[in-house]
């Protein structure tokens, strides 16, 4: 989904991290909330904002974002003292930071931040729980996926 399109749900996607799906295999999903400041906000709204270089760590018995890279605000009077990719802190419930302290101690497993999106005025965070591929785990999967997509494309000329 492009930034910018409202799904079903009523959620918008802001920004996405596309290369989290092909980097990692992904376990399990979570939703976060996100501490930002008024210009951070304001700067996601406009679809500014990249997941690129993006992680997430447990820290005592918080999880933070670090590496999210969000651009000042046009308009904001803070720009000089502005640090664009500061760690922020993402908000869970208790339960699910002590699942992911034991989750993530196992060998391999690291959080990866999906997509940050709006959901009724609100901005979230997905995040997963995933274990890294290897380079020819990732040649396997492209394999597989152009197999199916050749698959169905000879259905759809026999149709």
């Amino acid at each position: 989904m492009s930034p910018g399109k409202t799904d079903a749900a009523g959620e918008r996607t802001v920004v996405s991290n596309r290369k989290a799906r092909h980097d990692y295999e992904l376990l399990e999903r979570f939703e976060a909330g996100i501490v930002l400041t008024g210009g951070e906000v304001k700067s996601l709204r406009g679809g500014r904002g990249s997941l690129a270089e993006a992680y997430a760590r447990v820290r005592g018995n918080e999880v933070w974002l670090e590496g999210m890279h969000i651009p000042p605000y046009e308009q904001a009077i803070d720009k000089r003292t502005y640090d664009p990719i500061r760690p922020r802190k993402l908000l869970l419930h208790r339960k699910e930071i002590e699942r992911l302290i034991g989750k993530t101690a196992e060998r391999g497993l690291a959080l990866v931040p999906l997509r940050v999106y709006l959901s009724h005025g609100m901005m979230k965070m997905e995040l997963a729980l995933g274990r890294g591929k290897r380079s020819f785990e990732k040649r396997q999967a492209i394999a597989e996926r152009e197999h199916q997509r050749e698959m169905l494309r000879e259905a759809g000329r026999r149709r």
